[in-house]
């Protein structure tokens, strides 16, 4: 009797080892190539600093993370396919603060971007900064309005889409100073920055990345900065504030997910992104494009989302603009 026990017993722990409920390691996330979308084109801010991200999360989760350029309608055809994807943390958004101005701007929305996508992780704060072409006059923010001024109606400004900080920083500033200038959207500011350099159109305030790269290069020249303050990677640049009062346009660069996927999911990339914004490497390649590494939860970034969202509603009602 003893013994068909054992062999019982036996029997037993052999079928539990069969049947374990154990998910392999291969089912770990992630386990097959991550897309993120992003929605302007190659070249430009978003795109320079989603490729940096980009490498370090393949690197550091060992499958690579795909950035997809989905230009057009201010990031909105980016966003609408991120969220029209399978929440299952295999297509991700590069969210800025387009997403949460379209969601006032923006009349038709086949979304709602608070509702239908989930907050997974910050990656950096930015400024923008007005950069005019070299052949343009104005060599500082009070001599760029008084020609504009001046000249009513013949000056135009490029943005890297409607909605997008880029082009409402322009139509804030227009607001503030009652300056009548025209607007010229993009695909995006790489785009743009022939024509500026140009002269077929004079200006754009542009995210800092890409901005400082053509000031750098010789190619506009800068006249001041979107914050409040003078921003700490460019302090020799004025904040446009020190002239034009009030004036303040902050951005921050994060991720989003459609809205169900997993939070053991958004769990691991959280951690991960707070992890690459330790990597004393990681934060100097975002300090030479000129963003501050902003760290968070993803409750605090849905925070951050929503009040940025409020933010910028109150603008587009100030400015008076919409599109349909």
């Amino acid at each position: 009797m003893l013994r068909i026990l054992r062999c019982v017993f036996f029997g037993l722990a052999v079928l539990s080892g069969l049947f374990s409920v154990t998910p392999p390691a291969s089912a770990a996330y992630p386990d097959r190539p991550v897309h993120w979308l992003i929605g302007f084109a190659a070249g430009g801010p978003v795109d320079i600093v989603a490729r940096i991200m980009a490498q370090w999360l393949s690197d550091r989760l060992g499958q690579q993370f795909i950035v997809e350029n989905r230009t057009g309608s201010g990031g909105n055809i980016a966003a609408a396919a991120a969220i029209n994807s399978p929440a299952d943390g295999y297509t991700l958004l590069f969210v800025a603060p387009n997403n949460a101005i379209s969601t006032s701007l923006y009349k038709k929305l086949p979304f709602d971007f608070l509702r239908d996508t989930v907050p997974v992780a910050s990656i950096m704060q930015l400024t923008n900064m007005l950069v005019v072409s070299n052949a343009f006059p104005a060599k500082t923010v009070q001599e760029f309005v008084d020609y504009c001024k001046a000249n009513p109606g013949k000056i135009s400004f490029a943005s890297s889409g409607n909605g997008t900080s880029v082009h409402m920083s322009a139509e804030l500033f227009k607001v503030l100073t009652k300056c009548d200038m025209v607007h010229v959207p993009y695909r995006g500011s790489a785009i743009a920055f022939p024509d500026i350099i140009s002269n077929k159109v004079q200006l754009i305030f542009d995210n800092l990345p890409s901005a400082m790269e053509q000031v750098k290069g010789g190619n506009v020249r800068a006249l001041g900065v979107t914050s409040p303050q003078r921003w700490p990677s460019v302090p020799h640049v004025p904040a446009i504030a020190e002239t034009v009062p009030g004036f303040e346009s902050v951005g921050f660069y994060g991720i989003s997910a459609p809205k169900g996927t997993p939070s053991e999911v958004i769990e691991t990339l959280n951690k991960a992104v707070g992890e690459a914004l330790k990597d004393p490497k990681l934060i100097a390649r975002l300090t030479e494009v000129g963003g501050i590494p902003k760290p968070m939860t993803p409750a605090e970034f849905g925070k951050l989302v929503n009040d940025e969202t409020e933010k910028w509603r109150k603008v587009v009602e100030f400015a008076g603009v919409s599109v349909d």
